[in-house]
């Protein structure tokens, strides 16, 4: 009975043992040039999605390297919010870190199957590699088991400029570890020479909960470097927790542990100063690039200014004999070299892609639907100098500005191959002329308009130098197949710098007609503000569902004036249903529709220094939007949610 009982202890003890052993996540040290292993008895494909949340705030550790040095450039590598990133570090958005300076990063992880992942997305360089990607690039965030699970048959071929999904490591707190006021769970980048201990007391983490966390054993504490570490955090970390860390040692002095098996070629710390000295070769081809690519030009521009119209590129120019083109060609494969994100089409590519040109493939003006590796891409036709719109599209990455992932050359014109927008410009669905059918609801109109903010917001605040879009319009806002907003047409684009204050002029007043802001017009001057004044005429467009020629019938040259009968009339709420598009039916909150309007009223404003900044403009909607997301969920308790489209 006694023995029986002893069995029976002994049972009990192991089984809750082995609950608590598989409530952590298990560290991931050896393996991780062994790309094609299927092994998921360890993390390799990422932590176990085990958490009391199937989503939580978490926070990475990143080391800068050239060429992700500033805050806009991690944000946008990393998939996480510059603002949020700046303030977890105490630096200004516009900051440049230190190489080697170690870096926070927050962002959201969630379940994705069986596995917590943060994700982002990546535009494939040249002579990458999903395993060069995770250990180089990404330090060991990622790894090449994940990134190849994650784009199955790409992985395979990974295609320069094209984009690809890569899921970063992170994961959310277990029961026990919230039990033990664990709120937070930091994944840390394990450098040469450092240790459990030394980690968890950087953070003010328990060592045997930090053990703990990843499964790894007391008598045998061995962590590896280029691998992630799980630091369990009762608060958020904090700038002065990774400041003063000292860079890892040079290669000669860093040995990796022999059960390790990474190749030579592999080891980070060897990447870090061959691609140090690559870079510095690159920014010396890059600025000779730019000096050749603008003489090239030169030659050849025309002297003809661009119209009104967006789709405005259609200047025939006489075609250049082969030796130029084979000229061009070599230069351009230099200029993706450099850039690293443009992918360069030779013709019969692009012809086979778009059914040599077919009117059926035709979209709109000289934009080409193709299909290139089986997926949708845009191709436009243009003649004359593309330089400014190709060096800037090929520096930015972000979700909601319209991504160039190829280019090519062929008989004195350009073929620039952009990211596919399954729905259309958004001119297509709030302003109707043909019976059209297509519709929005309130949410997807206040989730466009914030899409459309958030891009500019990057476009002025995290490109170097900032730079004013110029042309924001109906027909220049694209949606995906989510009836997510791109921002396209970056052909007027141009800094916003200037020699007085915030302002740039210029004589050259270009644009579509009822976006363009009235210091622009009587001046000419260029300034963010410029594009939050058109911002503000699309957002009454998205709200009326009328055209801005429309608008401007009744208000002579103040479009401020249509407004009147809702912000300041007495029947103010009554003009209200008058003013709205009728398609919504009266489905929406009247309380954020005169929100919205005030915020528009704001936008327009004669006065560009009246005007709010993109990154207040982001504060109001994403406010709009919350009380949205109220509103709807009050529709559904009663019983009677708003009706979709």
């Amino acid at each position: 009975m006694n023995y029986s009982h002893l069995i029976y202890v002994f049972t009990i003890i192991v089984a809750s043992f082995s609950v608590s052993i598989l409530a952590q996540q298990p560290y991931f040290g050896t393996g991780t040039n062994a790309c094609n292993s299927q092994d998921n008895s360890t993390s390799a494909f990422g932590y176990f999605c085990n958490g009391v949340n199937r989503s939580c705030q978490s926070y990475l550790t990143f080391r800068s390297q050239p060429p992700f040095t500033t805050v806009a450039q991690i944000s946008s590598l990393l998939g996480a919010d510059p603002l949020e990133l700046s303030q977890l570090n105490s630096v200004s958005q516009n900051a440049t870190f230190d190489t080697n300076q170690m870096v926070l990063v927050p962002v959201t992880c969630s379940c994705s199957g069986q596995f917590y992942q943060s994700n982002t997305s990546y535009v494939i360089r040249k002579d990458d590699t999903s395993l060069k990607i995770s250990m180089d690039t990404l330090q060991g965030l990622s790894t090449c088991h994940a990134i190849n699970n994650e784009n199955n048959e790409q992985a395979d071929n990974l295609i320069l400029g094209s984009r690809i999904n890569v899921p970063l490591r992170c994961a959310c707190p277990t029961k026990n570890q919230t039990d033990d006021g664990t709120k937070f769970l930091l994944t840390y980048l394990v450098a040469s020479g450092e240790f459990v201990s030394l980690i968890s007391d950087k953070f003010g983490a328990d060592t045997n909960a930090t053990l703990a966390a990843n499964r790894i054993s007391v008598n045998l504490p061995t962590i590896f470097p280029n691998t992630t570490l799980l630091v369990p955090l009762l608060n958020p970390p904090l700038s002065s927790q990774v400041v003063g860390n000292s860079p890892p040692p040079p290669p000669s002095t860093t040995s990796t542990p022999p059960t390790v098996p990474v190749s030579d070629n592999s080891s980070k710390k060897t990447w870090v100063y061959v691609v140090a000295g690559v870079v510095g070769g690159l920014v010396a081809l890059s600025l000779l690039g730019v000096v050749i690519f603008f003489l090239f030009f030169r030659k050849r521009k025309k002297n003809a200014d661009p119209q009104f119209v967006s789709e405005s590129f259609e200047a025939v120019e006489k075609p250049l004999n082969k030796k130029v083109e084979d000229e061009s060609e070599e230069f351009l494969e230099s200029l993706s070299s450099v850039a690293q994100s443009v992918k360069v089409y030779k013709f019969e590519e692009v012809k086979t892609a778009t059914k040599n040109f077919s009117p059926a493939c035709l979209i709109k003006g000289s934009v080409y639907r193709g299909t290139i590796n089986g997926d949708f891409a845009a191709i436009k036709k243009m003649s004359g100098d593309v330089s400014k719109e190709t060096n800037l599209l090929s520096k930015i990455n972000h979700f909601n500005l319209i991504s160039l992932s190829g280019i090519c050359f062929h008989d004195g014109h350009w073929y620039l191959v952009y990211e596919y927008a399954a729905n259309g410009p958004i001119s297509d669905w709030i302003c109707h002329h043909n019976g059209d059918q297509k519709s929005l609801n309130w949410t997807q109109r206040v989730q466009i308009s914030l899409d459309v903010a958030t891009g500019l917001n990057y476009l002025h605040s995290y490109t170097s130098p900032p730079h004013v879009h110029k042309d924001i319009n109906g027909s220049n806002i694209l949606l995906d197949g989510d009836l997510r907003a791109k921002i396209a047409n970056f052909g007027l684009a141009r800094s916003a710098d200037g020699q007085e204050g915030e302002f740039a002029l210029t004589r050259h007043i270009v644009g579509t007609q009822g976006y363009m802001a009235p210091e622009y017009l009587e001046n000419g001057l260029v300034s963010p503000k410029l594009d939050v004044y058109a911002f503000g005429v699309l957002l009454l467009e998205i709200l009326t569902g009328k055209e801005v020629s429309d608008l401007y019938e009744g208000s002579n040259t103040n479009l401020a004036e249509v407004l009147i009968p809702v912000l300041h009339d007495e029947d103010a709420k009554e003009n209200l249903s008058n003013f709205i598009d009728p398609s919504l039916q009266g489905k929406y909150p009247a309380e954020l529709a005169i929100a919205t309007v005030k915020l528009i009223d704001n936008c327009i404003r004669k006065d560009p220094s009246r005007r709010p900044s993109t990154d207040e403009i982001i504060q109001s909607i994403s406010r709009i939007m919350t009380a949205t997301h109220s509103w709807e969920m009050s529709f559904s308790s009663s019983g009677s949610p708003p009706r979709l489209p």
